[in-house]
């Protein structure tokens, strides 16, 4: 073996053989002034794919925690992760208790175009959108490239019978009709030596089913025409008609529906109230004296003449209706036609819409349970929901009843308002709290640009962190006065980007991504848009 002789003279002295240090970067680079050294770090790209499509990676990599189940709505505004929900798909999959959402934000910021690519989505899913209401209008193109039908209501633009029990009645006679059917199975079937009489009975069974579903189907028909005609006089009035008009009301529907073999208008149910039969009078406590039941009388007869083509809302309510719904393709009620200075009117077809459109859901599911109708499901956007709120004394408890029985009743909704002042400025406290429970009783909460105000009242009904409350109002943000790149079009930093909440969990920060094809359909701008272009 050969040595070194240098090395063998350094050791023979006693010196010591140092190694050769090498200068290498740090971490973040060469540290010194003018070196480079990087302050900050970059955080790695972050991807989400199949155990299939990364299999090499998987299971060495870290979850995003972004939720991507149902509608595909867009990207975490922090770590780009993909983004997917709605409250049906997320009820189903047991991520919120019942199917609903409530949106607020201020306007402008993409609400509308936020729950118009949820309706888009879950219309793709086969369920149908119901849109029980457009004022603007937001939804009409969209259901109208969905080959859906559009209702126009309005003075003078259409009818809407609020005595039309609808597909009630059909659906009761082709209940009774299976029940007879039934009960004919049952009797050949007893006649039968194997099996037969264990036939007959479930055959039994199911008639006497089909018989309590119509009398149910009927029942819950006269309740929402009751309803509905006590909620219009409300806003005629701005207050509640008196529990012996609530009677009245009650009691001459019935006669009405037994006098007459045609569905009836609101002029038979004057007609009734004027012909002053026996059972008015005694409900009215006339003692047997015409003019004390004429005066009981008088102001109930008013306000309905109001409604019979003699007041504001024409003949809107008082005649056939020209189109009745078709749930077996997505539905809008086209409102547009009503000026916005006539706020009573928003919010009268608001409430007709929102009941007509919920009773006939009620009727097909009742057809689906009795195996007469295919089962759906269905998806109900009630739009300006504060239109309606504050029409008259009395409104949130109607809407309230209207919107408690989505999970029962095999319905997804959407209700949409600006913000949470819009609840706080009803007149009482009672009404307040039950306002603020729409909030409290969603499925999930969506919230877009607001005020620093609103942090306040919204925290009361859903918990919000400061720095979620500090997302919020910097999103409210105008933006930038320059233009910036040379492009017209400026864009709020706010614009189309939500928080989506549920219960207790940190808010989901979302920036909504729309597919070339949408970008046409959500544009809610069109009268300002000139030849060639936009102002």
């Amino acid at each position: 073996m050969f040595r070194s002789k240098t090395k063998d003279r350094r050791k023979a002295a006693g010196t010591r053989i140092l190694p050769l240090l090498v200068r290498r970067p740090g971490l973040r680079g060469w540290r010194g002034p003018g070196q480079g050294e990087a302050v900050y770090v970059t955080a790695a790209d972050e991807w989400r794919g199949t155990s299939v499509q990364v299999c090499g990676l998987w299971p060495f990599v870290g979850g995003s925690g972004t939720p991507i189940v149902g509608v595909p709505i867009g990207v975490h505004t922090d770590t780009g992760a993909p983004f997917g929900g709605d409250p049906i798909s997320w009820f189903m999959h047991g991520m919120i208790n019942n199917p609903s959402m409530f949106v607020l934000g201020l306007p402008h910021y993409g609400k509308s175009t936020l729950v118009r690519h949820i309706v888009l989505g879950l219309a793709g899913r086969g369920i149908n959108p119901l849109i029980l209401g457009d004022l603007k209008p937001d939804y009409v193109d969209l259901i109208r490239a969905l080959g859906g039908q559009v209702i126009s209501l309005g003075p003078g633009r259409g009818h809407l019978n609020v005595l039309d029990p609808g597909e009630a009645t059909g659906a009761a006679a082709s209940l009774h009709a299976a029940a007879q059917g039934h009960r004919a199975d049952a009797e050949r079937a007893a006649e039968q030596q194997t099996g037969g009489q264990e036939s007959a009975a479930r055959l039994l069974a199911e008639a006497v089913k089909a018989e309590k579903l119509a009398e149910q189907l009927m029942a819950d028909s006269h309740n929402r025409r009751l309803n509905m005609v006590t909620a219009l006089i409300t806003i005629v009035r701005n207050a509640k008609p008196s529990a012996h008009e609530e009677s009245l009301i009650d009691r001459a529907l019935h006669i009405v529906d037994e006098r007459l073999d045609r569905v009836p208008l609101i002029g038979d149910l004057i007609e009734v109230i004027k012909g002053a039969p026996d059972e008015l009078r005694a409900i009215a406590l006339d003692r047997g004296d015409m003019g004390r039941y004429l005066d009981a009388t008088d102001q109930l007869r008013q306000s309905l003449y109001s409604l019979d083509g003699s007041g504001r809302f024409g003949d809107m309510f008082s005649r056939p209706t020209d189109q009745p719904m078709d749930l077996a393709k997505p539905v809008v009620f086209d409102l547009s036609g009503i000026s916005d200075t006539q706020r009573d009117i928003q919010a009268a077809c608001l409430l007709a819409c929102w009941s007509t459109g919920f009773a006939t859901v009620q009727v097909a599911h009742t057809l689906a349970d009795a195996g007469l109708e295919p089962r759906r499901n269905y998806f109900v956007v009630m739009d300006e929901l504060w239109r309606a709120l504050r029409s008259g004394e009395g409104m949130v408890d109607r809407v309230d009843s209207l919107t408690r029985l989505n999970r029962t009743e095999g319905v997804g909704q959407a209700m949409i308002t600006h913000t949470m002042s819009d609840l706080e400025a009803l007149p009482t406290e009672s009404e307040r709290m039950k306002a603020r429970g729409f909030v409290e009783r969603s499925g999930m909460v969506v919230a877009g640009a607001l005020p620093g105000a609103e942090m306040e009242k919204l925290n009361k009904a859903v918990t919000l962190s400061r720095a979620e409350q500090a997302r919020l109002i910097s999103w409210a943000d105008p933006g930038s006065w320059t233009d910036v790149g040379g492009s017209r079009k400026r864009v709020r930093p706010g614009l189309g980007k939500f928080l989506f909440k549920v219960g207790g969990r940190p808010g989901v920060p979302v920036a909504l991504k729309l597919t070339s094809v949408e970008e046409s359909l959500h544009d809610t701008n069109k009268r300002w848009h000139v030849e060639g272009g936009s102002l």
